[in-house]
């Protein structure tokens, strides 16, 4: 293999380490936001059946982000 080729070969994995962390930094963004948003959330004094609400929604948060973070997790698998 030619020194090029070694060359080129680092900088693909180099840039795909970058792009990783970028993306990972993201989804822990993403899960940070959700952990502020019930927070702010347990701060408001509202009627039961809207505390179930902001329960739902804060789970359906969660659950697309754990999917994406699985879909970050199978794209970089992959590469």
């Amino acid at each position: 293999m030619s020194v090029s080729i070694k060359f080129h070969k680092m900088e693909q994995i180099e840039l795909h380490d970058k792009e990783w962390e970028k993306d990972w930094k993201n989804i822990v963004d993403i899960f940070d936001t959700i952990d502020n948003l019930e927070q702010l959330f347990n701060n408001l004094d509202v009627p039961y059946l809207r505390e179930i609400q902001q329960k739902v929604l804060l789970l359906n948060l969660e659950k697309y982000a754990w999917s994406l973070q699985n879909y970050i997790i199978e794209k970089y698998s992959r590469a």
